[in-house]
């Protein structure tokens, strides 16, 4: 999916910025930044999308390119910081470039976004938290669904699917993870699905113990679980240490190879929406 939309998004965007500056079809490459998060919590997440990046650069200079030129991807690591991935795209900026790829992280799409709005440069992003294409930028694409997309469908499928009544709600306490909280409580509640145990978690936090220990006493129908990868993985193998016998249900994060791997046959009958 992220190699397609990326396909289409640079290759319509680098046909345009060619068109537009007069440049014949054997002149340099169309370098496109990447502000992506390459160390830190989020590595997981982005080296998936450099991964898809790469990949979508490969098709497009194989088929011949832009209009005879080839994009070069130049990869910069936000080591999962909203202030270095600022200060990244308003670097990549001075250059002028025809596109901006990343960041991933909910919370470096909002404190980069309105630099690529106000240098009308569109920004393919990985973030996934509903407010980021609510403040108005004309610039933002996602690579996924939203929220606003994503968590009707989960409370569909909790609802519809799994028949539960209540539901025990894990997130990780940043943008991305807080975007979704707010945005399921709100599903849930329109489907009078009851929240019995709210399970607030950090970014890179290691030892899950106390929280499925919680979890286990709010005897959810469901565990709605709401992590970036390598936690989702940790919980996933806590949950099964402390013989948590309810359905996992989560997002893309949850059913990440990224998170197979880590969690091993813990990550078994684990759903969730990709």
């Amino acid at each position: 999916m992220i190699r397609r939309i990326l396909a289409k998004i640079i290759a319509g965007a680098g046909m345009a910025a060619v068109a537009l500056s007069g440049h014949s079809a054997v002149a340099q490459d169309v370098v496109i930044p990447a502000i992506l998060e390459l160390s830190g919590p989020g590595a997981v997440s982005g080296t998936m999308f450099k991964n898809g990046a790469a990949m979508a650069a490969d098709e497009i200079n194989a088929a011949g390119g832009i209009l005879g030129k080839k994009i070069k991807l130049e990869f910069v690591d936000t080591a999962s910081d909203p202030g270095k991935a600022r200060a990244a795209v308003q670097r990549a900026l001075d250059d002028k470039p025809v596109a901006i790829l990343g960041p991933v992280y909910s919370g470096s799409v909002s404190a980069t976004l309105k630099l690529t709005a106000d240098a009308e440069v569109p920004q393919i992003i990985g973030g996934e938290a509903a407010p980021l294409t609510a403040q108005g930028s004309k610039y933002i694409f996602r690579t996924s669904f939203g929220q606003n997309v994503s968590m009707p469908k989960i409370a569909n499928y909790i609802r519809d699917g799994a028949k539960a009544k209540t539901v025990a709600v894990v997130f990780v306490n940043n943008d991305f993870g807080k975007g979704g909280r707010d945005a399921i409580m709100k599903e849930l509640a329109a489907r009078d699905i009851k929240v019995v145990a709210d399970v607030s978690t950090e970014a890179g936090q290691a030892d899950f113990a106390a929280d499925v220990i919680k979890v286990k006493g709010a005897n959810a129908d469901v565990v709605f679980v709401y992590l970036n990868e390598e936690e989702s993985a940790r919980f996933l193998r806590e949950a099964k240490k402390q013989g948590l016998n309810k359905p996992l249900i989560g997002e893309t994060t949850l059913l990440g190879q990224k998170v197979i791997e880590l969690a091993g046959d813990s990550a078994n009958g684990v759903k969730g929406h990709v």
